[in-house]
């Protein structure tokens, strides 16, 4: 019997998962990577960059990080090279075509007026039919010549953190035009060298817009260049609680928030009555566990002083995924005035500078960074050259994108999405992901109907508008990790509790290592 061949398009973190377990069930992956390399958002970052989660909780289940590094934030050259390995050993390399970018994808088969009329997934609820297949459009990025493949299932591993930035809408005449200076995107300053980088910021008066990661580690950066002669300024919309360490008051956030006394505390979509019973009633509790973060937070980066404290809840920002680690010293350089916070609901450009909160002088500057994010909901949408499944991907701007376990759309046939929705550590998330879209590659069980799907969408939807606000649209799930794997395992026929014995169940952090294969029915 002739292999199913599945597209996979992407070869970061979340393609090379996806290649590894396909691999293993016996379908024939073929992988489509733009770059020249594996690795994806890793392969070119600023200097700075370290690993955001602890390396425990980012890691391969089967592939641990080797003993001879001993730093839990490990950095990039550390990362690619551990993402390198798993590649190599599990042989995934002669899978992957580089310098091949997908530039459109197109289902063949039933039309849309017959799939309209569907009451399942693919009409029947199984992966496969012999109606229907995906067109994939590759344009080799060296030559510039295409091909067309046609597969049978498609995993897009596009990622949400590359290749197309997030721009600010400005007033208008007071977009980047208006500005004498240069305006780019915290891609483009990734893309130079390391030695490029800081020669461009030298000697620059330098405004960077944006409070996360790449904010923050530009900033530091800007201001090793340039110092207090010519400070930086960081120009910020919200506050948020960037955390200095993974350690509130010395005890380990992971006791907090990745185990399951801590989700017992969240209402959880389409719970029953006794669990959301337990969740209001442990209402004080969850109050109390962000004030004591928030207060240790508060205390080390003395954010009083410099009026950075924000409004809202710590469990608002994980349940957005919105959790930083602030560079090493960065509120001192905050003190000594080589970085300037000013906060702004909205900006424009003008020739000499900045125009901040419609003020009439100008925030004077020679150099704007913009490191306002991706579109990955733009990249994504892109992909499909069908517009009725554009639309059905992009979804209504008021819910959150809509994918059944975060992976599968209920009215696109023959495809998953891995590594769009978020995590506290999306390496953990997407190989659990990869795990439960192999099964149901494999005929391990089938998918309920449309309209049962779409009820549970709905669920989630309401979830994510309760905890994460304004940011639902990022389909987070870090504070539900362990629920939402629980979903995963009992689809699989898996036991969702990995631990030995009641007291490690209920207050012990779950992480990769208790999803390994080789335990997966525990």
């Amino acid at each position: 019997m002739e292999k199913k061949q599945i597209a996979i398009v992407g070869a970061g973190v979340s393609g090379l998962i996806a290649c590894k377990y396909t691999l293993e069930k016996g379908f024939d992956p073929i992988a489509f990577e733009a770059r020249s390399s594996v690795g994806g958002v890793w392969i070119k970052t600023i200097e700075s960059t370290n690993l955001q989660t602890p390396k425990p909780f980012y890691q391969f289940s089967d592939f641990p990080w080797p003993s001879s590094l001993t730093t839990d934030f490990p950095n990039q050259h550390q990362i690619l090279d551990y993402i390198h390995s798993y590649a190599s050993h599990f042989d995934l390399l002669k899978h992957i075509k580089f310098n091949s970018k997908v530039v459109g994808i197109e289902f063949e088969g039933p039309s849309d007026d017959e799939m309209k009329s569907w009451s399942s997934w693919n009409g029947d609820g199984l992966p496969f039919s012999s109606q229907g297949k995906w067109k994939v459009v590759v344009e080799e990025t060296e030559n510039l010549s295409t091909e067309v493949y046609q597969v049978d299932f498609v995993i897009l591993c596009v990622g949400r953190f590359s290749d197309v930035p997030n721009i600010p809408e400005f007033p208008p005449k007071q977009g980047p035009e208006a500005f004498h200076g240069n305006v780019i995107h915290s891609m483009d300053y990734a893309a130079m060298d390391y030695e490029s980088a800081a020669n461009f910021v030298k000697g620059k008066r330098v405004t960077v817009v944006g409070l996360q990661k790449s904010a923050l580690d530009i900033a530091m950066e800007c201001t090793a260049a340039n110092g207090v002669e010519n400070p930086c300024t960081v120009l910020y919309k919200t506050e948020h609680w960037n955390i200095p360490d993974y350690l509130p008051w010395g005890f380990p956030l992971a006791y907090l928030y990745l185990n399951r006394f801590s989700e017992l505390m969240v209402h959880k979509p389409g719970e029953g009555v006794f669990l959301s019973l337990l969740a209001t009633i442990l209402a004080p509790l969850r109050w109390a566990s962000s004030k004591f973060v928030e207060t240790d937070i508060k205390k080390k980066h003395r954010l009083a002083k410099y009026g950075m404290v924000p409004k809202h809840s710590f469990l608002q920002d994980i349940s957005s995924c919105l959790i930083s680690t602030v560079p090493e010293k960065f509120y001192d350089k905050v003190e000594e005035g080589s970085i300037i916070l000013k906060k702004s609901e909205s900006f424009g450009f003008c020739e000499e500078g900045i125009l901040v909160n419609n003020e009439t002088t100008p925030l004077k500057t020679d150099l704007v960074i913009l490191a306002t994010g991706f579109r990955g909901d733009k990249k994504l949408k892109d992909i499909f050259v069908s517009q009725t499944f554009q639309d059905y991907i992009a979804g209504s701007p008021s819910e959150t994108l809509p994918l059944y376990r975060e992976m599968v759309h209920p009215r696109i046939p023959q495809l998953a999405v891995i590594g769009f929705s978020e995590s506290v550590s999306n390496l953990y998330t997407s190989e659990v992901r990869c795990m439960w879209l192999a099964e149901l590659l494999d005929g391990t069980f089938k998918l309920p109907s449309i309209k049962e799907m779409e009820k549970d969408m709905k669920h989630w939807d309401e979830y994510m508008k309760r905890y994460s606000r304004k940011y639902f649209r990022r389909s987070c799930i870090g504070a539900l990790h362990i629920w939402y794997n629980d979903q995963l395992c009992k689809d699989m026929g898996w036991n969702p509790k990995r631990k030995k014995g009641w007291f490690a169940e209920l207050f012990e952090p779950y992480g990769p290592l208790d999803y390994a294969p080789t335990s997966k029915n525990n």
